[in-house]
């Protein structure tokens, strides 16, 4: 959520348009708090962000996911960018997992909790495995699907980090696939640190799905280390336009 604060001194249309989706937004959730409504308009949002900034978007293999179908999908982190590319380009229902100071801040604390994003606190381990397991039971009971940075940040200097096992455990307690994607460009379009949108090309591409089905928790290493190395194998795998 401080892609806000970075992008809002960045161009005024970026401002307008999260002032005008965001009232939007808060304001249906008083009428719909199932929160489907409040990610229709986050959509919007996101795709006014990438118009706005000059991003130019391909997709490859969108084919591969079903958006009546709830997944885990887990990316690498490299930008702000991030998360409006992926909701400018993915159709569905998404909910975020955010850190609990977050749902502390007037206005967007009431937001994030209407919509049925899920505060992590960070500092209590026991907390956030209950924070995983309510992620997953809001899966499995909505259909929905949760978008995750498995690095736990963004990369500073644009290298895949080691991931945290956190999709793995919400997508087998929840008994949905995980599903790698992988982001390329957006640190080129908008760098860690900086204040300054470059206009660009953003590749997003989206793997197979790792099933889940008969795994256990023990498992959940082996399973974050294979969207790992799939994300890895798109990363490089050669362009085609």
């Amino acid at each position: 959520m401080a892609l806000l604060w970075s992008l809002l001194i960045v161009d005024p249309l970026i401002v307008l348009s999260t002032i005008f989706y965001g009232s939007i937004s808060f304001l249906v959730s008083f009428f719909e708090q199932a929160g489907r409504a409040q990610m229709k308009m986050a959509h919007a949002w996101g795709r006014s962000l990438v118009f706005f900034a000059g991003v130019r978007v391909k997709v490859e293999g969108l084919d591969k996911v079903d958006p009546n179908t709830g997944y885990v999908f887990v990316s690498n982190h490299l930008s702000y960018m991030d998360t409006p590319v992926v909701l400018s380009s993915i159709p569905g229902q998404f909910r975020f997992l955010a850190k609990r100071g977050l749902f502390q801040i007037p206005f967007l604390g009431t937001y994030l909790k209407r919509g049925g994003h899920i505060p992590v606190p960070r500092e209590d381990p026991r907390a956030a495995v209950r924070a995983l397991t309510q992620a997953a039971e809001t899966i499995r009971e909505h259909g929905i699907s949760v978008l995750i940075f498995p690095e736990g940040g963004r990369s500073e200097d644009g290298a895949l980090q080691p991931f945290k096992e956190g999709a793995a455990y919400i997508a087998i307690k929840a008994g949905v696939p995980v599903v790698p994607m992988a982001l390329i460009g957006t640190r080129q379009i908008m760098a860690m640190g900086s204040a300054t949108l470059r206009r660009g090309q953003v590749r997003l591409r989206i793997g197979a799905p790792l099933p889940t089905t008969g795994l256990t928790l023990r498992d959940r290493e082996a399973l974050i280390e294979s969207a790992r190395k799939q994300i890895v194998s798109l990363l490089w795998s050669p362009t085609r336009d």
